[in-house]
Parts: structure tokens; sequence; C-alpha cells
């Protein structure tokens, strides 16, 4: 069962939170705002509920994790998300990343592979009311085409190489941000694609996160 109040202590909880991401090198403002303002409690389990703000990961069922504040704020940082963007998070998973992204004044368009999970944001009575995110279930490596192109990819699980079919959705301009690699540790890189198709690539630190899988799960 999820909570539903967010209380001062919650809020306290938050700030101290935001306090920590600023000396581990978290510095976009808008970014720690956002973070400051979403009750990452509301998307565990009641049982989380006092732990909720402790940089780390927590279960959310079908093997899957709420990922650390940490890389929520990182790879939010490294998309450097401007008012209205269209985003593409690939691995809905608990929402609290798409929601991060939406405080910012994303239009979030999300996709989650697992039915349980996309079936328990659906009926998130707080989750619906959240402006500008639309869900939806599906295989995240074919993306969603038909909302294409989109300004900003998000990916949330580890991809063996770059998704093609998601860069084919990623218009002239935009960026990427995807953690790559196969095995434990993976690379974060910010994938540009330039006006001729081409991409550029940056990379930056390594980070942990579940595999990116194909297909759906009923």
């Amino acid at each position: 069962m999820r909570p539903v109040e967010d209380k001062h202590r919650h809020q306290g909880l938050r700030h101290k939170l935001v306090d920590q991401l600023k000396k581990a090198g978290i510095s976009d403002e808008n970014v720690l705002q956002a973070i400051a303002q979403v009750p990452r409690h509301f998307f565990l389990d009641s049982a989380f509920a006092e732990i909720a703000y402790e940089n780390r990961s927590f279960p959310i069922g079908e093997g899957q994790t709420i990922s650390h504040p940490y890389t929520v704020a990182y790879q939010t940082q490294l998309l450097s998300i401007q008012k209205y963007e269209r985003v593409l998070e690939v691995g809905t998973g608990s929402a609290y990343q798409a929601v991060v992204l939406a405080t910012l004044g994303a239009q979030v368009y999300t996709i989650e592979r697992q039915r349980k999970l996309f079936d328990s944001n659906k009926q998130f009575e707080w989750l619906q009311k959240q402006p500008g995110i639309k869900f939806f279930y599906g295989d995240g490596y074919q993306g969603l085409p038909t909302f294409a192109p989109f300004d900003k990819i998000l990916i949330t699980a580890a991809a063996p190489q770059i998704p093609f079919a998601l860069l084919e959705q990623l218009r002239p301009g935009g960026w990427m941000v995807v953690p790559v690699g196969e095995g434990n540790i993976q690379q974060m890189k910010k994938i540009t694609k330039l006006s001729d198709g081409a991409t550029r690539e940056e990379i930056f630190d390594e980070f942990s996160f579940v595999p990116m899988l194909t297909g759906k799960e009923s």
C-alpha cells in the first residue's frame, strides 16, 4: 500500500536529500528543486516511508527498483530539460523519474514493459493528477514512433548498445541519455543526433542498472 500523505517530516527529509545531492555534485538548481518537490515516498510501499529519502534504491516488484535519487538527478541533469520539451522515457518503473521530468515542465511519454507495474501506476490516483505525463504499455526497444520525434530520450535501464529504433525517434539536435554496457557496470552516455543524422557520443560516469529487456511482460 502506498502512502498518500506528505508530512512536514517528509518535506524536511527531502531538503536533507537535496543537500546530499549538492555535495555529491548535482549543480542544476532546477533539478534540485524538482527533487525537493516530488514526494518520493509516494512511489514506494508504506513500509519504506521513513527511509524513502535515503540515497539508495528500493524494490518495486517484478524484479525492478526505484533508482537512487542521485542517479535520477544525474540523468535528469544531463538531459537539461527545457519547458514543453517532448521527452520519451523508456522504463517507467515506479514513475518517480517521470514525475521529476514533468515537474521540470517536460511533456513526458513513458513506456513500461511490465504489465503489473503499468497497471499499478494507472491505478495510482495521485499519479493520474500529475500533468504532462502519458503512460504506455509496450516494448521500450520499439519506443513510440507514433508520437515521434522527441526532443529528449531517457533510458532508465542498461542497454547493451544504443537502440537504433529509438535514435530514429529523436529529432535532429535532440539528446538521448542512456547507461550502456552488459554486466554489472554501465557507462552513462549522452548521444546527440546531428542535423545530418549522424550522432555524437559523450561518456560520463559509471552506474549499475537493471538490464533493458525486449518485448512485453503480461
